[in-house]
């Protein structure tokens, strides 16, 4: 995800605090911070990416990318 600039920390903090996400890491680079989480579902993945992370003050871009065992 990406943050406005001030506000990498912050958000990986209050990201890694998520039920679900198991890794939030501020980056040097793109993406600001990168962020690992564990759903069970869709719909799991819908309500912590869009309801709880894109919501944050500061988030300025997500970018989804799901793998797979």
């Amino acid at each position: 995800m990406n943050a406005k600039p001030g506000k990498v920390r912050e958000l990986a903090r209050r990201v890694a605090d998520l039920p679900g996400v198991r890794m939030a890491n501020a980056c040097w680079g793109v993406p600001d911070i990168f962020v690992v989480v564990e759903v069970a579902n869709a719909d799991e993945l819908n309500k912590l990416l869009i309801d709880k992370i894109q919501s944050l003050e500061g988030v300025v871009r997500t970018e989804t990318h799901i793998g797979t065992e």
